[in-house]
């Protein structure tokens, strides 16, 4: 706690929240879906699972099989969202988690994930999670991460400037959204400390909340290797 051990203290007035790999450790079928798609379409999963991470499979698509029409990509997509919104093995909050919801349930906050509504409600469920009232889902958007807008309308819709905003990401996409946003970033877990967020921390359980007089929320941090 402040005060009593060492740290980084940031202060914002909203927090928006990815989901996989922030929240939720889906790792396990992600890579196991993606892996089969990866097969399925005479690639190496080697190559594929790298660049998965935090946007909209379409988006992975596009990268990935450049010369393939948009239509394809995205009724592709709409394919391996089914299956992996059927497939919940392995999923489980990121330590630290549900406290953290718990925390910050009075304070302005959104989920902005890459996921749409169907699978951010199936996995959030499988981890034994809060789902925020406020969700920013696939659906929500025109554009995948790393373009700023779904982390722009969340701010929006509460009400809160983009530089009073904390993100809370472990992509290269998410990071690299909230900055474009012109927001601050937290980056959670192994893989982001590559991404020059912010902070970095190992898991939510490296954060503590506090709601001050004025609104402000102040959170304390322990970096990543500390």
């Amino acid at each position: 706690m402040p005060g009593t051990s060492p740290g980084l203290r940031l202060t914002a007035r909203a927090l928006l929240l990815d989901m996989d790999g922030t929240l939720v450790d889906s790792d396990a079928v992600v890579e196991r879906v993606w892996s089969e798609w990866a097969v399925r379409h005479g690639l190496d999963p080697r190559d594929v699972l790298p660049v998965v991470h935090g946007r909209q499979g379409w988006a992975t698509m596009a990268e990935l099989l450049p010369d393939r029409p948009l239509a394809e990509h995205h009724a592709d997509n709409r394919a391996l969202l089914a299956e992996e919104t059927a497939d919940t093995a392995g999923v489980v909050p990121v330590p630290g988690a549900a406290r953290f919801l718990d925390a910050v349930r009075h304070v302005p906050h959104a989920l902005v994930t890459s996921a749409d509504a169907a699978l951010a409600g199936s996995r959030m469920a499988a981890a034994g999670l809060r789902v925020p009232e406020l969700r920013i889902t696939a659906e929500s958007v025109g554009l995948s991460k790393p373009d700023p807008e779904g982390f722009l309308k969340a701010a929006a819709a509460l009400g809160v400037a983009p530089a009073d905003c904390l993100v809370f990401e472990d992509s290269a996409a998410g990071v690299a959204a909230g900055r474009a946003a012109g927001m601050r970033v937290v980056g959670v877990g192994p893989r982001a400390g590559a991404f020059a967020p912010t902070a970095h921390v190992a898991t939510l359980e490296a954060v503590r909340v506090r709601v001050l007089a004025d609104g402000v929320v102040s959170l304390w941090l322990t970096p990543a290797g500390e």
